[in-house]
């Protein structure tokens, strides 16, 4: 079993991939590299990044990003804008890397003002009350839900059938928060599992899967074995956000990895139960304010994750 950590391409640094590799990361995950454009070959650009990681002994394994606001919205521009997703995943092909994440957000995630935990630690919230009081509108973002799922249709119908083609396993992450409602005037499409099955039957295909970030699928209200279990079953988690929070649907915080509700051990045994062989990934985890702690909550949580897995697969 792996340990999947996120940087961005100017972090590919010896310095940087030194640490991860120090720390026990087994796969390098870049996020939000330069939208792609239709037509424009970057495999050469990927072809070097791997090139760096595997220097390190670890493996560039995959990349993720959100589609720009033309594909989301179908605004002008979308069709080429799609192509340029089609482009992009034939590059990840081409140079070996086996997984693509996205999410389809109407507007992007919603909080509220952090709260102060552990070691005056700082925790990412949402408390839906106090969202509700001041609520936020952003007119040129509204979205309704039928246009937003058909939108979410024409994407993956077209980019899927090319990620299968190009051995690129495609994995959507849930919305944040995930609820069912409109946010900010923009609907939200992928905040149950309900609608993670009903993306499945939109592009069928062993390429088309979800990002199980057990963080948000806790913010759905679900019971975490059960939720493995239920996706598990049918093929679909690609990765795994191994993190934790405290609360549940409409209010929570994103804490420590050993402090939030979820029996975490229970869960990767669930895991290790319905086979599942992919990476594991912190995702995030709370920001430490100490003067040279840049590095100390990754690292604490890598390792929190590593003996799980040496607890449970071993």
């Amino acid at each position: 079993m792996t340990v999947q950590h996120h940087l961005t391409l100017d972090d590919l640094t010896d310095d940087t991939l030194g640490t991860l590799k120090a720390i026990g990361v087994d796969y390098v995950a870049i996020m939000h590299p330069p939208p792609p454009r239709a037509g424009e070959d970057r495999s050469g650009l990927w072809r070097d990044a791997c090139r760096k990681v595997d220097a390190h002994g670890m493996k560039l394994y995959n990349v993720g990003l959100r589609p720009e606001r033309h594909i989301i919205h179908g605004r002008a521009g979308r069709d080429e804008g799609i192509e340029g997703w089609c482009t992009m995943i034939r590059n990840l092909g081409a140079a070996g890397i086996p997984t693509l994440g996205y999410n389809f957000r109407g507007i992007g995630n919603f909080r509220t003002e952090p709260t102060i935990g552990r070691g005056g630690a700082r925790y990412s919230t949402f408390d839906g009350d106090e969202f509700r009081a001041n609520p936020q509108d952003h007119p040129e973002l509204r979205i309704s839900d039928e246009r937003l799922r058909e939108n979410l249709g024409t994407f993956v119908e077209r980019i899927v059938p090319v990620a299968e083609e190009s051995g690129v396993l495609l994995t959507a992450h849930p919305d944040d928060p995930p609820i069912a409602e409109p946010l900010g005037g923009a609907a939200r499409v992928l905040s149950t599992l309900d609608d993670f099955e009903t993306l499945f039957g939109l592009a069928p295909s062993e390429a088309n899967a979800m990002l199980f970030c057990q963080g948000c699928v806790a913010e759905m209200g679900e019971d975490i074995p059960a939720a493995i279990r239920r996706i598990g079953s049918l093929g679909k988690i690609g990765t795994v956000h191994f993190r934790n929070i405290r609360g549940g649907l409409g209010k929570f915080q994103e804490v420590f990895v050993d402090e939030g509700d979820m029996d975490m051990y229970l869960a990767m045994r669930t895991y290790r139960e319905i086979g599942f062989d992919g990476p594991f990934m912190l995702d995030h985890t709370p920001g430490i304010a100490s003067e040279g702690a840049r590095w100390a909550g990754t690292a604490y949580a890598i390792g929190y994750i590593r003996a799980m897995i040496q607890a449970v697969f071993r």
